[in-house]
């Protein structure tokens, strides 16, 4: 992943132009208009937490919305926040290993499928 690919590095985590055009793409595939993505951290995987990305529509006074240049909005739970500080978003369309990737430099362990990691 080149820094030319990279955008917002003030955030706490960073999107990809991959990353951020798929995202364009599965919220414009939404037909609520209250929806937002939501992108968190919960126990479970073979490395002990994985990752998540999901649509949600309740906002939560624990959220910190992350807004970059190009509109796009992802809320993040503060819990969640500590886990994905310094994180790399990328989207890979592949048959196998597609998808989106998550790049955490403080996870010491990771699993192979890049979905779970562990701090």
């Amino acid at each position: 992943m080149s820094t030319a690919d990279t955008k917002n590095t003030a955030q706490p985590v960073t999107l990809t132009e991959a990353a951020r055009n798929q995202i364009k793409q599965l919220l414009a595939d939404e037909d609520d208009p209250n929806v937002f993505l939501r992108l968190g951290v919960s126990p479970g995987g073979c490395s002990g937490m994985s990752y998540s990305m999901d649509f949600d529509t309740e906002v939560s006074d624990f959220d910190r919305v992350l807004e970059f240049d190009d509109g796009i909005q992802i809320r993040v739970d503060l819990k969640a926040l500590v886990y994905l500080q310094g994180v790399t978003i990328d989207y890979k369309n592949a048959m196998v290993g597609g998808g989106f990737l998550f790049d955490n430099p403080n996870a010491r362990r990771s699993c192979g499928c890049g979905t779970s990691f562990s701090c």
